[in-house]
């Protein structure tokens, strides 16, 4: 039987608990148990309306067998009205992540909660209160603790109230907030613990970045695993979580990047946890990459749907309903990973496209068509063009950004082969190909790239002007003129320029 409890200052009784009523008949008094289960379904859903009918005469006749005067109906709503009212919360769950950001401790809650935090030193500790709080069972504390939390105690204080005490390595920073339902879990409490000496996001991300010493400068590629931490993403039938496939094709793609002369990756999440759809985007142009590339496993309803896809921002509305649909869900991983939103400051919100971030979105859909192209060579492909839909996390004004679904990881055979290390190389092989292409083509001066790019010519297209075929080789319209002994502007469709080597 499912376990519920109604709770009370006069009552705390399980749902397995048998609640015995009076029954009268002729002068004896004989009693008849009645599960609570029924009893709290009866009078918390259904007697209200029941109330207003006659019907709940005969009802009460039929199921207690007892004549259901107004004093005996009063009296259990009265009990049922108290005990809910003064109703403890509890605590169903405790669970920690860690990261080089800090650790994240996070409540699982039956219901919002109001707490108080303590940071204690001698040893250095912080202390969570939850008033009129309980545990809803033994406390599965996590087996593994992190480098920051050596140990995790907790007792009742004042009767009523849980104390949860977090001893700890170092001296730590608590940032806290609580999340409403979203997605698979409840109500939660986030507490981040984040230690004094922790190097910030900025500056290891800078540290990463490697120039190289010849002058010409490696092409920097900023790559991003999708989910992670609270938000496991997509999860596949046999329990695949898209969290953990997407990491291992961002770190072998780094590993096959790094390889290549004139390219360097860098990974913004390197382990499992959670990164803010916003900082992601962020990190990005802090480490000053050239391209950023956001990896994830789509999932949908119908399991037989299956392939890659690659979409890039939209301006305005998603290029296809599919499209529009999977945006809406990876913006909710915010929601879901844990992060606290503040709307009276929500740059997001107030980012408007400008003329240098429609630029960017031509480079972006220049590598999106190049990553799409090698992903065909080794599976198949959901979608033969480009996708664009409003994704949060391609919304840099000045980085080009690019989103991959390497597959359906509620598919049966694309999960399977997402979990195959063997197919992951290949993904990431044919994503690194893709980047080298796209990179050989349109990098610019004073990069690796552009000094062993051999030259290249190109067919003026009607409607194409120099400013666009420049931009589109990333080179300036100065030196585009001067190779090709322009002095104005006027092209003409057919016409073959020179596109410059090195620039």
């Amino acid at each position: 039987m499912e376990m519920r409890w109604i709770r009370g200052p006069f009552c705390h009784l399980q749902t397995s608990d048998l609640l015995v009523i009076p029954k009268v008949a002729s002068k004896k008094r004989r009693y008849l148990s009645v599960s609570l289960d029924f009893f709290y379904f009866f009078v918390h859903h259904r007697a209200q309306s029941l109330f207003l009918e006659r019907r709940f005469y005969w009802a009460m006749r039929q199921l207690f067998g007892i004549r259901p005067t107004w004093q005996r109906i009063s009296l259990a709503l009265l009990l049922w009205c108290v005990g809910h009212a003064a109703s403890a919360q509890s605590v169903e769950n405790l669970r920690l992540w860690s990261g080089p950001d800090g650790t994240r401790v996070v409540f699982d809650l039956d219901q919002s909660v109001d707490y108080r935090i303590i940071e204690l030193d001698d040893p250095h500790r912080v202390v969570v209160d939850l008033q009129n709080t309980r545990l809803a069972g033994e406390l599965a504390l996590p087996s593994k603790k992190t480098d920051l939390i050596t140990n995790v105690r907790h007792g009742i204080r004042q009767g009523t109230d849980l104390r949860v005490v977090f001893d700890l390595g170092a001296r730590a920073k608590p940032q806290s907030f609580l999340l409403t339902p979203a997605g698979a879990y409840g109500h939660r409490l986030v507490v981040d613990l984040v230690p004094e000496d922790v190097v910030p996001a900025a500056e290891r991300v800078r540290q990463a970045v490697q120039t190289a010493q010849t002058g010409e400068r490696k092409m920097i590629v900023a790559i991003d695993a999708g989910h992670g931490g609270e938000d496991p993403g997509a999860i596949g039938p046999s329990g695949s979580y898209e969290k953990t496939v997407v990491l291992e094709i961002a770190r072998e793609l780094k590993k096959r990047l790094d390889a290549m002369p004139g390219v360097q990756g860098v990974l913004l999440r390197t382990g499992d946890y959670f990164i803010p759809l916003g900082e992601r985007y962020q990190r990005a142009r802090q480490a000053e990459a050239d391209l950023f590339i956001s990896i994830h496993a789509d999932a949908f309803r119908d399991f037989r749907v299956r392939g890659s896809s690659v979409y890039i921002l939209s301006q305005r509305g998603a290029s296809s309903e599919a499209a529009r649909m999977l945006a809406k869900s990876e913006n909710e991983a915010d929601l879901i990973g844990g992060v606290k939103l503040d709307r009276g400051d929500d740059v997001l919100s107030s980012v408007l496209l400008d003329l240098s971030q429609s630029a960017t979105l031509e480079y972006s859909a220049l590598a999106a068509e190049n990553l799409l192209n090698q992903l065909g060579t080794v599976g198949r492909r959901h979608r033969k063009r480009v996708e664009s839909a409003n994704f949060v996390v391609l919304r840099s004004p000045d980085v080009p950004s690019v989103l991959v679904e390497v597959g359906f990881i509620s598919n049966p055979q694309d999960e399977q082969n997402l979990n195959s290390a063997h197919h992951r190389k290949k993904v990431a092989n044919a994503l690194a190909q893709g980047i080298h292409q796209h990179f050989m083509r349109t990098a610019p001066q004073g990069t690796w790239y552009a000094a062993h790019r051999s030259e290249q010519r190109y067919i003026v297209q009607q409607g194409d002007t120099l400013g666009v075929i420049a931009q589109q080789h990333r080179v300036s319209v100065n030196d585009l003129r001067a190779s090709n002994n322009i002095d104005g502007d006027l092209i003409r469709p057919g016409a073959v320029l020179v596109i410059p080597a090195g620039s």
